[in-house]
């Protein structure tokens, strides 16, 4: 830290300036370094998002069938702007041995001369360089991880030493990542499996891994508390032909295999019924499994809608359902007051502690058994309250920025 912000900041008066790094920018969703950025700023931090002229999940192979409507036009390179309290800087980026660095990553950091830089990774070229950049400018280093168990093959294989892909995992992720591990403060990772994910395989140290769960903006996603609310409900749902009789189930993400949300619209198939009220299903977002959701009987697929609208959708529904793997959904729509609905083999059983249920993974039949289950309105009102609740408690952004705020004065202090 400078030695003149020094003096501010231990006199409780320094406006400290955090630099968050991440791979892409995307406006539209309430992904973590958007939100985390948004609390921070609102804390009374000069926070600045630095991220590639990429758009979010460019490196998908079906990007153009599931994404390609719903973000805008490429970002421009070398802009900067300003949104919900924090300012956006978007560099121009290269490939370097086949992953995306960015250009200009140094000058942008001699310029903002950052007290705390926070990435978005734990692994890849920006904490590296942002690890390799520290001694220069003397910040204090965070990292994050958010990959699952359930998409990273090797953590559910037990596979020897000598295997191929753990060689090529040692070598490209293990050890550059023990390398930012070392100018590393902590590395936030969002579940306890994440966690594990990040000490086996990235690098990370044992003693430098923390469990911070993703956090819910509740300005966004609320349950529903008054008329107007409940004005909008009615609305969403007479638009789509539902009465409030029925039972709709939400989904909301890619509509793609490994997310397979395929498998309740067989469910909502297999309970239609077309002349009474019953289950209903609303897809939420775009992707190769679209076409074959819309031709499942009471199924209707809507594109995906920006963070600011997500919200209306899940207080219109009455349970979320993600069938495969974790998503941030979840617990968004667990603070509308809906209970949630997942496989058993997922590690955050947090986010369903007492608001929601699992069902075996793969298996329609047992999805449909739970989706019965959860037709008792009582019972769903109940979890739906429950849910609520613990979102507001234990998933707030507004008290993760705080926490995170505290550890990274903390860390200035040298404690």
């Amino acid at each position: 830290m400078r030695t003149e912000d020094a003096k501010n900041h231990t006199s409780g008066r320094v406006r400290l300036r955090i630099v968050l790094l991440a791979e892409t920018f995307t406006p539209k969703m309430g992904y973590s370094e958007n939100m985390l950025s948004k609390y921070l700023a609102r804390l009374g931090a000069d926070v600045h998002l630095v991220a590639n002229d990429l758009r979010p999940y460019y490196q998908l192979p079906e990007y153009g069938q599931i994404y390609s409507t719903f973000h805008d036009d490429p970002p421009k390179a070398n802009t900067v702007e300003k949104i919900d309290g924090f300012t956006v800087h978007l560099l121009s980026h290269i490939r370097v041995l086949g992953y995306v660095r960015m250009r200009g990553l140094f000058s942008k950091l001699l310029r903002l001369r950052p007290d705390v830089v926070q990435c978005s990774a734990a692994i890849g070229w920006i904490p590296l360089d942002a690890a390799l950049m520290k001694p220069r400018f003397g910040y204090k280093l965070f990292t994050a991880n958010h990959t699952h168990a359930s998409v990273f093959p090797l953590a559910t294989r037990d596979t020897p030493w000598w295997n191929r892909e753990k060689i090529r995992c040692l070598l490209t992720r293990a050890i550059p990542g023990r390398l930012v591990s070392i100018q590393t403060e902590r590395c936030y990772s969002i579940s306890e499996d994440c966690a594990e994910v990040a000490t086996r395989f990235f690098g990370v140290q044992r003693s430098k891994s923390t469990v911070c769960e993703l956090g819910v903006d509740h300005e966004r996603f609320r349950p529903i508390r008054r008329e107007a609310g409940a004005a909008e409900r009615a609305q969403l749902r007479s638009r789509f032909g539902w009465t409030d009789d029925d039972i709709v189930c939400i989904y909301s993400g890619r509509l793609t295999e490994d997310k397979n949300p395929l498998l309740l619209a067989a469910a909502i198939g297999r309970m239609f019924r077309p002349d009474q009220h019953g289950y209903r299903g609303l897809f939420v977002g775009a992707g190769p499994q679209a076409e074959r959701i819309s031709r499942q009987a009471g199924c209707t697929v809507v594109p995906f809608v920006p963070v600011e609208q997500l919200g209306a959708y899940f207080r219109s529904a009455d349970i979320g359902v993600w069938p495969t793997q974790e998503s941030l959904s979840m617990i968004e729509a667990a603070a509308c007051g809906i209970p949630i609905v997942i496989n058993h083999t997922v590690s955050t059983r947090e986010r369903i502690d007492g608001n929601g249920l699992t069902y075996l993974l793969g298996d329609v039949e047992d999805l449909t058994r739970v989706l019965r289950q959860l037709g008792d309105r009582d019972l769903r009102q109940a979890m739906g309250e429950c849910g609520a609740r613990r979102m507001r408690e234990e998933f707030s952004w507004e008290k993760i920025a705080k926490r995170r705020l505290d550890q990274y004065r903390f860390a200035l202090d040298g404690r």
